[in-house]
């Protein structure tokens, strides 16, 4: 790590480094996983025959996942710690992955959709732990800029899942035989990589960071001399729990349907190099914003970024819905860039200042995350009664209530 790079990981004379990669690479792993979901939407609309609405249960059975999983996980990691929450989370993620295999032999819907729910189970429990435990990995001052530094890595997560799905899934749409097969391939590859970091986790001894006070995890005052209001009187944090539903609703509906669009507006794009738009066009614009988003937030705030990036995907989202060919495609992947720093930027000041409650104040805005069950249903029901460019109306609404909150709901002010 460079000199700037470590000073965003050292806090009170401790260095935090090696708690810090490890919890990026969890970063990592679930960009991969969710990424995988946009693929999937598509394939199952080539291979079962299903619609656009129903397709989005992709997302639904995922989604409702963090939904069910996040509190009890916030919960289990209150009195067991950050590093046993993770390993359960890991756990539940190899036993989803490799729930695949007899899936690809039963061959129906729901059959996919039992592992994705299992699976996401496990990616509740590891958001509810590293991202509250990536802001405190060092000063408090810079919580905005560790957590989208860590985030970068999940882009590149993103970034592998679409190409990935691509070339082994996709490709077998063609293919005489059994064409779910090829769906247990990337999982198996993510439950080895899952039992791996497993291994690194149980061995390395990570720091149990205190949430002691109201100004700040990594300051170690009594709890006993602090004042604590009650979670939801909080206005920034409960704004942050209906931000963050509007802002994964928009890019699920985005990932979810993005192949589709695509294709839709160049017929001569096949869906395989749509989803080679999807990894390298929007997933590279997302990893770009995520990398230079740190680093920006050193000289402008995170509320103003958040918010200038909001209104640019608000025009960016108009495009896209005016269906002009070639401009929208792209304004439809440049789209990514300005969602980039959005999760982890609401993430970080949603739980700014809350001390003890951050752990459950983690919890309720990793399971806002339902926002992305409802939003592709939703997209998808509107394409099938009209057409699919109307359906990106939803996320230009959500992308509007971000653009409020950057503007004015992150202020802290006690109800």
């Amino acid at each position: 790590m460079s000199k700037s790079s470590q000073s965003l990981v050292k806090a009170n004379g401790i260095n935090y480094t090696v708690p810090f990669i490890l919890i990026t690479s969890l970063f990592f792993l679930w960009g991969f996983a969710h990424a995988l979901l946009d693929v999937l939407n598509k394939h199952f609309q080539n291979v079962l025959g299903v619609s656009r609405s129903e397709s989005g249960l992709v997302q639904a059975a995922v989604y409702g996942g963090y939904f069910v999983a996040a509190i009890p996980a916030g919960l289990f990691m209150k009195k067991y710690g950050f590093k046993k929450g993770i390993l359960l989370g890991l756990a539940f993620v190899v036993a989803g992955s490799l729930l695949f295999v007899p899936a690809t032999k039963i061959q129906t819907f729901w059959a996919f959709l039992i592992p994705l729910f299992i699976l996401a189970c496990g990616l509740a429990a590891l958001e509810t732990a590293a991202n509250p435990y990536a802001t405190v990995l060092g000063p408090k001052e810079s919580a905005e800029r560790r957590i989208n530094l860590s985030q970068s890595f999940n882009a590149i997560g993103w970034i592998v899942g679409p190409l990935v799905g691509s070339l082994i899934i996709l490709s077998a749409t063609k293919e005489s035989g059994n064409q779910f097969s090829a769906l247990a391939i990337p999982y198996l590859g993510l439950a080895a990589f899952v039992l791996m970091v497993g291994v690194f986790f149980f061995k390395t001894t990570l720091p149990e960071v205190k949430e002691t006070d109201e100004h700040g995890i990594a300051n170690h005052v009594d709890l006993a001399t602090t004042v604590q209001i009650p979670l939801f009187q909080n206005r920034h944090f409960v704004l942050a729990i209906v931000t963050q539903f509007f802002y994964v609703a928009s890019q699920t509906g985005v990932n979810s349907f993005f192949i589709n669009y695509v294709t839709e507006a160049i017929p001569s794009i096949s869906d395989m190099q749509a989803g080679y738009i999807l990894a390298f066009g929007g997933m590279g614009m997302f990893f770009i914003g995520r990398l230079s988003g740190s680093y920006v937030m050193a000289k402008l705030p995170p509320n103003k970024l958040l918010t200038y990036y909001a209104l640019a995907s608000i025009v960016l989202m108009a495009l896209v819905v005016a269906n002009l060919g070639w401009l929208s495609v792209i304004a439809l992947f440049s789209s990514y860039f300005f969602m980039s720093i959005m999760f982890p930027t609401i993430f970080a000041l949603g739980i700014k200042n809350l001390g003890a409650n951050t752990k459950r104040a983690a919890s309720f805005i990793v399971m806002s995350i339902v926002g992305g069950a409802v939003c592709p249903m939703f997209m998808g029901y509107i394409a099938d009664k009209f057409n699919m460019q109307i359906g990106f109306l939803i996320p230009l609404v959500g992308f509007v209530v971000i653009a409020f909150y950057g503007m004015n709901g992150y202020k802290i002010i006690k109800k």
